[in-house]
């Protein structure tokens, strides 16, 4: 029976965000403060001829300007380093940066920045990855010989003999959209350079040490010369783990004080420069063929799917890994072939955001056993269970699941209350909705859907976080402090992370104290993504918490110790076959949907979930 940790208790971030003292990026003011804005491409592909920027150097106001000849390295990602930080040959989607403007006010800023006149030669623009995918297609980045980013198979069993036994085969063609993170607060922060002499940036992010590594490498200096804050964060949902205006600023700073102007520099996006300046999800395109018995066991799956990487790479293999998996759904299938494959294209560059990859693969997966089992004429509860994985369970990638494998016991659980029970003649809605035959326009529905999701980065990564806890106080605990990386993005780490750090030490939850949002912290914490953050601090919390204690115990007060958790380890796909350990543990998932849809004018009304 734990003490702390699953109680309900007062978020350590609430008070000050409802009382509104928390400060985000854009609230941060500091005296003698510069201001920056930044000149987008606003235009999907072109060669740059020139750029111009005497007229904005000449307005009263405008400190500096600078373009690509500023940049020490020009180049960054949190992948592969495949994006400029500005550009100078090339652009390739409309929110590419071009230059920066430093001046005494926003508004001078913006003026400035209006009057740089670049001159550009536009270039044919791919819009559609599977144009872009085609021998031939023009490349975004010709010198790397080719459009596609990644690619992944995965091959299990013979799945044409699989397809010759089934009774019964469905095909489809499907798509996901771009999807926005629309997080309340717009990139925003504030860069400097401090007594120490390192490049200080304030701004929202997701990973501390991999900012600090990203900004130190495009400024060419060492990692200890950089600093990275994070404020309180409005929102992120994957959309901040990529580098927004982060090293803009940290350049502005930087090139200011070689200059002996050492002020701090602000800048805060529009929504507009916010939705066309960060990544978005993923769209994917999917053809899918699935078969089964008359019986309902699903025999063989076959899925080709490509999705749209934009401009630059982001997390594109990351994204394409999960949705690779995903695609064959939480079901033991013996016959199973997917190639997937992510391609750049002139669109805004596709990133993490909610699910990484899952809800698109998920979302195939599950359309496909929804049109297998209309065509079966078969429940679709009863389908899904006659499928579904159970613990040692065999996936796509001939791997069990890892940990418990739940997807059963929670889809049946799903099930059960919403109504379907399970008989002699197997699963069957109870009491289904009808259409309301007064209004026949309006059509009733209720809709099922199971699947399941990765915990960390995975794929061969070596998933790891860092904690440090002390422990004070003579006759007893007095005080706990916990040091941590974690990115609070909204999803409560920090309250989390002091509630281990409690149940660990045997302290009350107010009598610890957090420290970390800060790039000076001793170890990586890694990144608030991927469904990890969690799962991985709080091994690395307990781990600290258990040495720190036994140190007090034996005396040694105060107590301090440091640990660094490694998860177990994961494979990659293997090149061939697709045969992998894929992750470390799962998220599993089911729900039920009830709606009616007026046909007439599209309105949907839920009436459950």
């Amino acid at each position: 029976m734990t003490k702390v940790i699953g109680k309900s208790l007062p978020r350590v971030d609430a008070r000050a965000k409802v009382l509104g003292t928390a400060q985000y990026s854009g609230d941060i003011d500091m005296p003698n403060m510069a201001y920056l804005k930044i000149l987008f491409a606003r235009r999907p592909h072109a060669l740059i001829k020139n750029i111009d920027i005497s007229n904005a150097e000449n307005t009263e106001g405008v400190i500096a300007v600078f373009t690509a000849k500023d940049v020490p390295v020009n180049s960054y990602g949190l992948q592969i380093q495949d994006q400029p930080v500005l550009c100078d040959e090339r652009v390739r989607f409309v929110g590419d940066q071009v230059a920066l403007v430093v001046a005494e006010s926003e508004k001078i800023a913006s003026q400035a920045r209006d009057k740089i006149i670049v001159e550009y030669e536009d270039l044919p623009v791919v819009t559609d990855p599977r144009e872009s995918a085609k021998e031939g297609a023009r490349l975004l980045h010709p010198d790397k010989g080719t459009n596609i980013v990644c690619a992944y198979k995965i091959r299990k069993g013979d799945v044409e003999s699989g397809f010759a036994q089934c009774d019964v085969i469905v095909e489809a063609t499907l798509k996901t959209p771009f999807q926005e993170h629309a997080y309340l607060q717009p990139e925003a922060g504030v860069a400097y350079v401090d007594k120490e002499g390192r490049v200080t940036v304030m701004a929202a992010g997701q990973w501390l040490k991999d900012e600090q590594h990203q900004v130190a490498h495009a400024l060419g200096l060492s990692a200890e010369k950089v600093r990275i804050i994070h404020p309180a964060i409005g929102g992120a949902f994957g959309g901040r783990e990529d580098i927004s205006v982060q090293i803009v600023l940290a350049l502005a700073a930087m090139r200011l004080s070689e200059r002996g102007i050492n002020r701090p520099v602000k800048i805060i996006w529009t929504r507009e420069e916010s939705i066309i300046g960060h990544g978005k999800r993923h769209p994917f395109y999917f053809k899918a063929r699935w078969g089964a018995t008359k019986e309902g066991k699903i025999l063989a799956i076959e899925v080709d799917a490509i999705s749209d990487a934009g401009a630059y790479m982001y997390t594109s293999n990351k994204v394409l890994g999960n949705a690779t998996l995903m695609v064959a759904g939480p079901y033991e299938v013996p016959n199973v072939k997917v190639d997937t494959r992510s391609a750049y294209t002139n669109n805004i560059p596709t990133a993490a955001l909610r699910g990484f990859g899952a809800p698109q693969g998920g979302f195939a997966a599950e359309m496909m056993i929804n049109k297998l089992a209309e065509a079966l004429e078969m429940d679709v509860v009863e389908l899904r269970m006659k499928n579904i994985l159970h613990e040692g369970s065999l996936m796509s990638v001939q791997t069990p699941l890892t940990g418990k494998a739940t997807i059963d016991r929670v889809t049946e659980r799903c099930a059960e209350e919403a109504g379907w029970e399970n008989g002699e003649n197997g699963w069957v809605l109870v009491n289904a909705p009808q259409n309301d035959e007064a209004n026949p326009h309006l059509k009733r529905g209720i809709g099922f859907a199971c699947g399941f999701k990765n915990t960390g980065f995975s794929f061969g990564y070596q998933e790891n976080s860092w904690a440090k806890i002390e422990i004070h106080g003579d006759e007893e605990i007095e005080r706990v402090v916990v040091h941590h990386g974690a990115a609070d993005v909204g999803q409560g780490a920090h309250t989390v992370i002091m509630q281990a750090a409690a149940e660990v030490t045997g302290a009350t939850f107010e009598q610890v104290e957090f420290l970390g949002e800060d790039s000076d912290i001793e170890g990586d914490s890694g990144s608030s993504s991927a469904s990890r953050m969690t799962f991985m601090a709080l091994n690395a919390v307990k781990g600290a918490g258990e040495r720190a204690l036994a140190k007090w115990k034996k005396g040694e007060k105060p107590a301090i110790a440091k640990y660094k958790y490694l998860a177990p380890k994961t494979t990659p796909y293997e090149a061939e076959t697709g045969k992998s350990t894929p992750n470390v543990a799962y998220g599993h998932c089911a729900q039920v949907a009830d709606l009616e849809v007026d046909t007439e004018t599209g309105h949907i009304h839920i009436h459950n979930v």
